[in-house]
């Protein structure tokens, strides 16, 4: 191995040394902890820590590293202690994520570090997200995500490279091929010779470097930082090393050749550096015993601090508590303000521009620019904002979803539009382990609103007319928007623009043009979380939202005899518990009516809890009326006899007779 030390001092390189060397002292103490039982599972980076240190200071302080598994070296070089480390690993209260997330699982938004999620690919768009943040405020910056060589193989990280290329956004992609991932020799992962290849067919400029070297990760990194801040273009770096453990501890090393671990000891990136140093009289075994025995006491201390600590003093109430970032959702009071007549699809637009004007929210989607949409909400928008701003996007919406989660983390506003609410079932990952973790996690909010125009009625087939709100409210972290009419659409999308959480706004895309109101001018918000009497009633009560109010609505005309009230959920998740509850003491009577499909649809949630909290105020059981159990089928006459619209009378009739 090669050093080139360059115009580098004598006390640079011990600098260097320092960082690459405590990491590995940090490590052997964990395993020491494993064997005794005393931490409970262990990610080992030994034999790479020259790609992470040499990583961390290559970049500037506040330059985002989205890490992984491997990466200690990144958080020792960025200054955090390991007392708050091993706080984090030990699950105590003053941990990163107060005893929620394990091992390098978290993040720490004072050092700009995004820790990992299992899932791995993800992390690679939220750097890209992150990287366009700063682009867009004109810093000079970069952002850095890691992967593996099994990361390469997730449709993720090609999604992140095309989104990188197309948008020419500064940021370092770095595989760490360490040979396995976990058990999976690189045989078996990828045919290419070099994974540095996969650069060519993004149009993307790439490096493959020594990644035990730590000169050459440090020299390399710092020239790729100086092309994509030059250049405004992304780069893939492929840092050739090898995993000297286990994937994890429990895992063992059965699989791997003993040649290929004599191979890469005598690659060790610590003991090649040290000796490069004392040959060059930069180092000496006294000072490596000296600076050994002081890094140890001061990590022999820390761990007994942090053991002697007591565990955890569960709080229930902090825990429902921290799942959202703190947020006040108000009413406006609109009285004062001027109405015009609008369709609820113009009625999201002027909430949009409202928005715009008002924040830095940052619109992305496909065909959303020059098009305006499929719907046609945001045609106009490129020549009054701008395409920094309104912004058309690949068919890459897990990557899409993920570059919004790294604006937020630069504290921007974003707003992805689901061409169709079906097709997100593509960027769940980002949605439900991502946004919707985030802030339970370490305490980083994700500042996104998805927009899906959803349901059926248009004839549009299963794979454009699907209810899927419920995929959602089941997710602890995300809120779920779905508004009935132009009025509510508004102030609605303008409090989930404003709420700091993540939302998922969902519109009736039959609703779009078909119904219409007067809608206040100018800026005004609905708080989320509130229902909407709809009207009063004596027989019965229905309890719905979107298009179902429409439908109860019409039966309610059409039944003048009959004495209903319904309620207009609005949101779905948080429910208003108090609306359902003043419903049933109202009607004594209740029928739940959503267009979803009955088995596992928001019904028999809201059914349950009635029976649970307002079972003496009941006259009778309270009934759903839902779709069918089937996807939605095309012909006109196939999703009439689907939608829950057709079996409404029926059920209302069966409740009253009960």
């Amino acid at each position: 191995m090669q050093f080139h030390k360059g115009n580098r001092s004598n006390e640079d390189l011990l600098a260097i040394y320092k960082q690459l060397v405590y990491p590995r002292y940090i490590e052997e103490k964990m395993l020491k902890l494993l064997r005794q039982g005393r931490v409970s599972k262990w990610f080992s980076g030994i034999g790479q820590e020259a790609i992470a240190v040499g990583a961390a200071l290559a970049l500037d302080a506040d330059e985002w590293m989205m890490t992984m598994h491997r990466n200690l070296g990144v958080f020792t070089t960025r200054g955090v202690s390991f007392e708050k480390l091993f706080l984090q690993w030990q699950g105590k209260k003053d941990g990163f994520s107060r005893g929620r997330e394990r091992s390098f699982h978290f993040g720490s938004a004072e050092h700009h570090i995004c820790g990992m999620i299992s899932h791995l690919g993800p992390q690679l768009s939220v750097a890209g997200g992150a990287a366009l943040a700063k682009k867009l405020k004109g810093e000079k910056k970069v952002a850095l995500a890691f992967t593996g060589e099994g990361g390469t193989s997730q449709g993720e990280f090609h999604e992140a490279m095309n989104v990188a290329s197309v948008w020419g956004l500064p940021v370092i992609f770095i595989i760490e091929n360490n040979g396995y991932g976990l058990s999976t020799p690189t045989s078996e992962q990828y045919v290419c010779k070099d994974l540095a290849d996969r650069a060519k067919g993004y149009g993307m400029a790439s490096k493959i470097i020594d990644g035990n070297n730590i000169l050459e990760v440090l020299d390399q990194l710092s020239d790729a930082r100086s092309y994509c801040i030059e250049e405004q273009k992304p780069i893939l770096i492929e840092c050739k090393t090898f995993r000297m453990r286990g994937h994890e501890e429990a895992s063992g090393v059965k699989y791997v050749p003993q040649e290929l671990f004599d191979l890469w000891e005598k690659k060790d990136p610590i003991k090649n550096f040290e000796q490069f140093l004392m040959d060059e009289k930069i180092l000496t075994e006294t000072a490596i015993d000296e600076m050994h025995a002081a890094y140890i006491a001061e990590i022999n201390t820390d761990v007994e601090t942090v053991l002697a600590i007591d565990g955890l003093q569960v709080d229930t109430a902090l825990e429902l508590n921290e799942v959202f970032a703190e947020h006040r959702s108000i009413t406006t009071d609109v009285s004062m303000l001027p109405k015009q007549e609008m369709k609820m699809v113009h009625a999201i637009q002027d909430a949009l521009k409202v928005s715009m004007q008002k924040s830095n929210l940052i619109l992305m989607g496909q065909d959303i620019a020059e098009y305006g949409g499929v719907f046609k909400i945001t045609e106009g928008f490129v020549e009054e904002f701008g395409k920094d701003r309104v912004r058309n996007t690949p068919l890459c919406e897990s990557a899409i979803l993920g570059a919004a989660l790294g604006l937020s983390l630069e504290g921007y506003k974003t707003m992805v539009e689901m061409q169709f609410a079906d097709f997100v079932s593509v960027g769940m990952t980002q949605i439900v382990n991502n946004f919707a973790k985030i802030h339970y996690r370490w305490g980083q909010n994700a500042d996104v609103v998805v927009r899906m125009p959803t349901g059926a009625g248009v004839g549009a087939g299963p794979f454009h007319s699907q209810s899927n709100e419920t995929w959602f409210t089941h997710t602890a972290g995300l809120k779920v928007v779905y508004p009935s009419t132009a009025e509510d659409a508004k102030g609605l999308l303008i409090a989930s623009i404003e709420d700091p959480n993540p939302v998922m706004f969902f519109e009736h895309k039959a609703l779009y043009r078909s119904i219409s109101g007067q809608v206040p001018q100018g800026h005004y918000t609905i708080a989320i979380g509130e229902a909407r009497k709809v009207q009063h009633g004596d027989d019965i009560g229905i309890i719905t939202y979107g298009a179902g109010v429409h439908w109860a609505q019409a039966y309610a005309l059409e039944h003048p005899e009959l004495s209903i009230a319904i309620l207009d959920l609005r949101t779905l998740s948080p429910l208003d518990y108090d609306a359902i509850e003043a419903i049933v003491k109202e009607t004594n009577k209740v029928l739940v009516l959503h267009e979803d499909n009955m088995f596992g649809g928001l019904g028999g949630e809201i059914v349950a809890w009635i029976m649970e909290h307002c079972f003496q105020f009941l006259d009778a059981p309270v009934m759903r009326c839902a779709s069918l159990d089937t996807p939605i089928p095309f012909a006109i006459e196939l999703e009439d006899n689907f939608l829950a619209k057709k079996y409404l009378h029926e059920k209302i009739e069966a409740l009253l007779a009960y």
